[in-house]
């Protein structure tokens, strides 16, 4: 893992300088792990595909920024799950003014099971997060909102890597137990990789 961590970083740094083959190198290492978590949201090939060119788009568009950027897996996989639920959303409102028109004026309540799914399940999410106890919080969100990795939380709370580690691992127990007992399921690792701009 931490070898994968240090080649992103070096690939991101030459693809800062105009390299085009680490740009290349950096997308047919990613499209792998990125194109059936899209698959998974959109259920579409076709808008799967756009996804992905336009999350490598902006990783060519914003270069400069690269060498900046600690943890590129977190970044690229907040990019594509933005880009996603960002697909989601506006398929909905298309959904919706559709379902107005047909209606005349009045929309639909319905909506698509997988946006009814998600929707809820955010929700569930949220609802845990905020029962966690007060330190298992905050390392919850200085890993998934700060971005920080193990030991850097914690260097910065006066804790050892594994109590660090430990509260992680129970706080996303934690969170899956909620999901699970409002009827859904969701793998952990699944959990973890949601942009943690949508875990309030």
């Amino acid at each position: 893992m931490y070898d994968r961590l240090q080649t992103d970083k070096a690939l991101f740094q030459l693809i800062a300088e105009g390299d085009e083959a680490a740009f290349r190198e950096l997308f047919h290492a990613y499209i792998p792990q990125l194109e059936p978590l899209v698959m998974h949201l959109t259920k579409t090939a076709s808008v799967t595909e756009d996804i992905i060119q336009e999350t490598f788009l902006r990783v060519w568009l914003n270069r400069d920024k690269l060498p900046a950027i600690e943890n590129p897996r977190s970044w690229l996989l907040r990019i594509v799950f933005y880009q996603s639920f960002t697909w989601l959303r506006r398929r909905s409102v298309h959904h919706k003014a559709l379902d107005a028109m047909a209606l005349g004026g009045e929309p639909m309540r319905s909506t698509t099971e997988e946006e009814i799914v998600y929707a809820a399940m955010l929700r569930l999410v949220g609802e845990a997060v905020q029962q966690l106890p007060a330190q298992a919080k905050k390392i919850y969100k200085l890993s998934r909102e700060g971005g920080l990795r193990i030991p850097e939380i914690a260097e910065q709370l006066g804790l050892s890597p594994h109590t660090v580690k430990n509260s992680l691992v129970r706080s996303l127990q934690t969170i899956r137990r909620q999901i699970e007992a409002g009827g859904y399921w969701l793998p952990l690792i699944t959990l973890w990789l949601l942009p943690a701009a949508l875990v309030p």
